[in-house]
């Protein structure tokens, strides 16, 4: 693209995280989207199925997908929730909390590795831009604001 847009920067930079993160998990055998469930399950108490999906931002029936390929690789567990009758609490196995730390080390070093090249006060931009976006899209801010349309 001859003029970079905010959206162009915000799909090129995910596509190449994302990349390099799958690349990270391969190594470990896993992918990234396994990673992140992990990451997004809590190892102690357990997680409601549920809340995964939008911890995650994630529809359900990708999660489902991935929740059902965990459970075959012995990543996680399900059972019923005590609290609900109808809901299910997801529980990371012993295997599952080992990825998950394999999961959290790769991350953790993508993020020290950016803070060293990156000044604090940039970073800190970084993120109230992305929150700002983050919450205009939420909140539904973006298309339906008759100022906003190209002229």
């Amino acid at each position: 693209m001859k003029d970079k847009t905010i959206d162009y920067m915000l799909r090129t930079t995910w596509l190449a995280v994302n990349k390099m993160y799958n690349e990270e998990a391969a190594k470990f055998g896993t992918t990234m989207a396994t990673g992140f469930t992990l990451l997004s399950i809590d190892q102690d108490e357990g997680t409601p199925s549920t809340s995964l999906g939008p911890i995650m931002g994630m529809e359900a029936t990708s999660l489902s997908r991935i929740l059902k390929r965990m459970e075959e690789l012995d990543l996680i567990m399900r059972k019923p929730n005590p609290n609900d009758g109808r809901g299910v609490l997801i529980y990371l196995t012993p295997y599952g909390k080992e990825k998950r730390n394999d999961a959290r080390e790769r991350v953790l070093v993508f993020n020290e590795a950016i803070k060293s090249k990156i000044p604090q006060d940039k970073l800190k931009h970084f993120f109230e831009v992305s929150e700002t976006i983050n919450e205009m899209i939420s909140n539904k801010k973006i298309y339906n604001q008759k100022e906003h349309t190209l002229k």
